[in-house]
């Protein structure tokens, strides 16, 4: 394993070559994910942030005003998404395109690579441990290392979760330790480069910064991509049925040749939770709440669309109720437990036992199974379970 911590001088040179390119990607980003989104000024937002402070009082006021309403009172709420949908599906994904300046011609269409290691396949670690960076560690090194997974060269996409503007205590976003220690981990594996990205509920530029996301990938030489409507092209998957001529992140996959999604557990009320695969969630654009409407169907087209090369899924604090956005520290227990591994089916699986489920309450995980993606049985893996 090489040394844990990066040169210096290194760092520094990242971030003086991602300076050059900051003001692009941090402005003209203030959108709405849809029609019942509350828009708010950001500089407004800071203000009332710094005069309440940091308190979680302060913070659970803040996630509710930022709360997702509920789609299902939405002007979208009459479109039935179920097997005779398809014209009514084209029809929505047009006028999403249009709403949301997303929309592109056929023969710009793509798909995301897949960027799965097949000799890594089936791998999983379960690391019990008050201290999350510490817990990375051990899981990675149960794995074989993370020279197993990140190569010399190599440049890396985190897919973060940063769906919403509040404090990292919280729990309802990718945790910034968590972060800052594996874009270093990365970097120290012979990554040439480490970029983060999310298309987040709330305003994106609000999210990355109160969550903690911006500081912890600036300050560790990584470069943030905030979502624009640019950086979007319609996708198909194939064979789906919900996610056909749809807007999707593409501008930060350009060259990379690495995918880790990282995602706390959290309650979700209508998906039953929030792990790794409800995660691919963040790299739709346009009207994407209209998919709660069949919210177990669009979470397994999510996880055959996106086939990451490691994911992490922190369970130190779990979300038990109330999610998936919180708003209380009552929300949450020390579940004190970490998963890393390359099944995202059997990471979350195992995943959902911390909120005191099982897989077969959530039914996009048999579906995703069913479909190929991974195994319910996440005791087949024979997973390395472990306490520090």
């Amino acid at each position: 394993m090489k040394r844990d911590k990066i040169d210096q001088s290194k760092i520094e040179q990242r971030k003086t070559d991602q300076g050059k390119n900051e003001n692009a990607n941090q402005t003209d980003i203030n959108r709405n994910e849809n029609s019942n989104q509350i828009d708010i000024n950001r500089r407004q937002f800071l203000s009332r942030s710094i005069r309440t402070g940091v308190a979680v009082t302060s913070v659970g006021a803040v996630g509710y005003l930022f709360h997702d309403p509920d789609p299902r009172v939405s002007s979208t709420s009459s479109i039935n998404l179920n097997a005779d949908h398809v014209t009514s599906l084209k029809s929505i994904n047009s006028d999403s395109g249009n709403n949301n300046s997303n929309s592109t011609q056929r023969s710009d269409m793509w798909t995301i690579p897949d960027f799965s290691i097949p000799e890594q396949a089936g791998k999983l670690a379960i690391v019990r441990g008050e201290d999350r960076t510490k817990t990375l560690e051990v899981a990675l090194k149960a794995l074989g290392g993370i020279d197993k997974f990140i190569k010399d060269g190599d440049v890396v996409l985190i897919k973060v979760n940063a769906a919403f503007a509040v404090s990292p205590i919280l729990s309802a976003t990718t945790h910034p330790d968590l972060l800052s220690k594996m874009i270093r981990i990365c970097y120290n594996a012979g990554a040439k480069k480490v970029k983060v990205t999310d298309n987040p509920i709330n305003d994106p530029a609000s999210c990355f910064l109160l969550t903690g996301i911006e500081a912890a990938t600036k300050q560790n030489g990584a470069t943030l991509i905030l979502p624009r409507d640019e950086y979007f092209k319609n996708l198909t998957l194939e064979n789906g049925r919900l996610i056909k001529e749809w807007p999707v992140l593409k501008t930060p996959f350009d060259g990379v040749t690495k995918l880790i999604s990282m995602a706390p557990i959290k309650d979700h009320h209508r998906s039953g939770a929030s792990m790794i695969l409800k995660n691919g969630y963040g790299l739709l654009g346009g009207r994407r709440n209209i998919f709660h409407q069949d919210i177990h169907t669009i979470i397994t087209e999510l996880a055959r669309m996106v086939k990451s090369t490691l994911v992490v899924l922190d369970g130190t604090n779990t979300m038990m109720t109330n999610g998936p956005t919180g708003g209380s520290l009552s929300d949450l227990k020390p579940t004190h437990t970490l998963i890393v591994g390359t099944d995202p089916v059997a990471v979350d699986s195992f995943g959902v036992t911390l909120l005191g489920k099982n897989h077969q309450d959530l039914p996009h995980l048999i579906q995703a199974s069913a479909n190929g993606v991974g195994t319910v049985d996440y005791l087949s893996l024979k997973p390395a379970i472990l306490s520090i």
